[in-house]
Parts: structure tokens; C-alpha cells; sequence
């Protein structure tokens, strides 16, 4: 990936977090967590300045952000879908509800759509089995859901106007 410039603001706001946190290293994940929040992904530059916050090494914050699935080096969509693919997901669907967002949205795993708007990824567990298989759009879940559904899944945030009814 190329190496990207980070707006003197940016690097001040990712600062001002690790402030938040009083730069103790002990609070690397919570200040990961607020930066992805604020900014969507967690790059390398983004890394270096955190670990300069934080007074920490910036292969310690790399190795923190490899480790959880749920950060990400790469810019995701404005509408994060992530299908979990633990085990009692997979058995019930997954797999398949995973490759009708696909076809639907024309991207891989890991890529966003070209306007934006969609990225997909795949989580390992979000805790919810019994709503197995499950989808997060942002961090809204979906529970039970079949490939049948994915499409209207997609158009109800295309069009702004999101049904709870099938949402845990």
C-alpha cells in the first residue's frame, strides 16, 4: 500500500485521544478503538502516531491491530457488512449469505464497493449463535439471515430508510 500523508488535524486529533487516555500504553486498545472510530481504519502512519501518543513501540500497536479482526489497515465502506463465519454460522448458512453479498455488490472479501458506500468482511463470532447466521451492517445485526434477504439488506441502506423488524 502506499504510503499516505496524514493532515497536521488528523495526527492532532489521534494526539489528542491518546491524551484522552492520559498516553498510558495500558489503554492501546481503548485509543484504537476511538481512532478507527473516528477515522475508519487504522494504516500504518496512523499506527506510528498512536504508538508516539502512547509512548509505546509502533510494532507493539501493529501487533495489536493484526491480532483483533476487528481493526482494519484497509478503508472499509461507509456501510461495514461483516457475515460471521464461527461455526454455528457457518453450519447454518453462512457461507452462502456471504456469497450473495458478493454477487450482489460485486467485491471480494476485504474490498469496498466503487462508490463506497458497502465494504464485506468476515468475523469469527459476534456472540449471537442462536441468531445464527448472523450479518453486521455497522454495528447493527442481523439474525437469521438467508440469502434471500441479502438484497433487501442492501437496498434498505442504498435508500436510507433501515426495517429493525429482522434485526437482534
Amino acid at each position: 500500500m502506499p504510503k499516505i500523508k496524514l493532515a497536521e488535524n488528523t495526527i492532532q486529533l489521534i494526539l489528542n485521544i491518546c491524551t484522552e487516555f492520559e498516553n498510558k500504553e495500558s489503554e492501546l486498545i481503548n485509543v484504537l478503538h476511538k481512532v478507527q472510530n473516528k477515522l475508519g481504519y487504522l494504516p500504518a502512519e496512523v499506527q506510528e502516531v498512536i504508538a508516539k501518543g502512547l509512548n509505546c513501540s509502533v510494532a507493539k500497536v501493529y501487533g495489536v491491530v493484526t491480532f483483533y479482526s476487528f481493526f482494519t489497515m484497509i478503508p472499509q465502506g461507509e456501510f461495514p457488512i461483516s457475515i460471521c463465519m464461527g461455526t454455528a454460522c457457518y453450519v447454518r448458512g453462512a457461507e452462502q449469505v456471504l456469497a450473495e453479498f458478493k454477487r450482489q455488490l460485486q467485491v471480494e472479501v476485504g474490498e469496498s464497493t466503487e462508490d463506497g458506500k458497502f465494504s464485506i468482511n468476515c468475523l469469527r463470532c459476534v456472540g449471537a449463535c442462536g441468531l445464527a447466521p448472523v450479518v453486521t451492517v455497522g454495528e447493527k445485526v442481523f439474525g437469521r439471515v438467508a440469502p434471500s434477504e441479502v438484497k433487501k439488506i442492501i437496498a434498505e441502506y442504498r435508500e436510507g430508510c433501515r426495517d429493525d423488524s429482522k434485526t437482534a
